[in-house]
């Protein structure tokens, strides 16, 4: 009898392992947006409390130099689904710098999605939130290998009624004052969209199809449409942070975060999912207060210094997820190839990439394959990082103004990991990195094809 327990009791524990070793794993993306490098309780911020994001960096990565392809939103969202920089894909405009509700383009069906490939290999797919990537049905998520979506198609100020005045409308926000579709996969079910309970219905979204998915591989792509101004938090978070109303948008999203991590362990999927956490640029400056921080960063949204694409990131998936803060460097470009590589899904040949797989690092290793980025502002190459090193061609108004964008006469060069804030060019002592930089933007440049601008189309009336 003790050796018949005994066996059975071994072929369960070898069971287990092995299914715990064969299932794909899921993965889950929470996107904010135009979130600061600073608007976390474990990036540093003094006021804003997210428990939960802490407790997930704690147990997982915190990852300090990791980068958006782009500092505005839709072409930082193309290339985190493609894995490919925006100018590859047509995904950019130097007049028309995001996709508007008169747009008459998108994300061109010939690109290849996270979602696309992962359906290659049997996951479910589902996006919730912010798409802005397209709201024509060409464009859609469920154009694009999702199989369902529930959500705002673009950012949640556009559509602004004409009878209220700007300044109002952001000071004072009202759902009604934004006439922005709330939509079901194709068809919109309601406008304007309540924005006061968004953040809580993703999230009652996201937790539905985790329990409805729970016996088969799933991919959650969940893009807040906050803390986006006009800002709006449902009343369980109305003057609950010290920060005022920012910090609200930012602790219901903590909570929300919570939400999903709590589903996950009680459905038993905890330690077979991986969550990705990060923003789509850095914050809205010009927004002053409504706006956040990009913390010891300089810049913010719509420019290429670090605060407007160095974005606060936490990887979580525990027992697949070595803890630890790591400081090399990391891009949502890089998310394709890695969950493409943990799901043994193919990546076609076909074109090129610019991500690479860090599953290694996200195992334990100590060195990631990036080791550059390159940083585009319409389609100007504004700067490029090799290492420690970022070397600028361009200048930029710190707060994103794009008129005030010109070319460099002297290049300037800084050293990120002493010089994070980007302080103290030292061009003039460096002159063999300026070599070494500008030879890596030469074999880049000739590796380049542009695709033709999606954004620039219009809605012919």
């Amino acid at each position: 009898m003790k050796w018949i327990l005994c066996t059975s009791f071994l072929f369960i524990t070898f069971f287990n392992f092995s299914y715990a070793q064969t299932s794909k794993p899921n993965f889950i993306i929470i996107f904010t947006d135009d979130q600061g490098y600073g608007d976390l309780g474990i990036f540093g911020h003094p006021t804003i409390k997210t428990p939960n994001l802490d407790q997930m960096a704690m147990e997982g990565q915190k990852w300090t130099n990791f980068y958006v392809a782009a500092n505005v939103c839709t072409p930082s969202r193309s290339a985190i689904m493609t894995g490919r920089l925006p100018v590859r894909t047509g995904m950019y405009s130097n007049s028309r710098r995001v996709l508007f509700p008169d747009s008459d383009g998108g994300l061109p069906s010939s690109e290849n999605t996270i979602a696309t490939l992962l359906k290659t290999s049997g996951y479910a797919t589902k996006a919730i939130g912010k798409w802005h990537l397209g709201h024509l049905p060409p464009y859609l998520p469920t154009s694009h290998g999702f199989d369902s979506y529930f959500g705002i198609p673009y950012s949640n100020d556009m559509d602004r009624v004409n009878d209220v005045d700007a300044k109002e409308a952001f000071a004072s926000p009202q759902p009604q004052y934004f006439n922005v579709p709330l939509m079901r996969d194709t068809e919109i079910v309601e406008r304007p969209a309540d924005q006061t309970t968004i953040t809580k219905r993703y999230t009652e979204e996201a937790v539905k199809y985790i329990q409805e998915n729970k016996d088969q591989p799933f991919f959650i792509y969940l893009a807040h449409s906050l803390p986006h101004v006009p800002l709006f938090a449902s009343n369980a978070f109305l003057g609950k942070s010290d920060r005022g109303l920012y910090g609200d948008v930012i602790e219901e999203i903590d909570w929300s975060v919570g939400e999903i991590v709590n589903t996950l362990k009680k459905e038993g999927l905890d330690n077979n999912t991986y969550i990705v956490f990060t923003s789509d640029n850095g914050p809205w400056l010009v927004y002053n207060e409504q706006g956040g921080s990009s913390g010891g960063l300089f810049g913010g949204k719509g420019t290429s210094y670090e605060g407007g694409v160095r974005v606060p990131t936490v990887i979580w998936g525990p027992g697949n997820v070595k803890p630890g803060v790591v400081s090399k460097i990391g891009s949502t470009l890089d998310l394709l190839p890695t969950f493409c590589s943990l799901s043994n899904t193919k990546v076609p040949n076909d074109r090129v990439y610019d991500g690479f797989d860090l599953s290694p690092v996200l195992a334990g290793e100590d060195k990631s394959p990036r080791n550059e980025m390159f940083y585009y502002h319409g389609d100007r190459l504004f700067a490029v990082r090799k290492g420690d090193y970022k070397l600028y061609f361009y200048q930029n108004n710190p707060l994103g103004y794009p008129e005030k964008i010109e070319k460099l006469d002297t290049l300037q060069l800084f050293h990120l990991s002493h010089d994070p804030s980007e302080r103290f060019n030292i061009a003039s002592e460096n002159s063999q990195i300026i070599e070494e930089i500008q030879a890596l933007v030469n074999g880049h440049q000739s590796n380049m094809t542009f695709g033709t601008t999606q954004l620039e189309k219009r809605i012919e009336n």
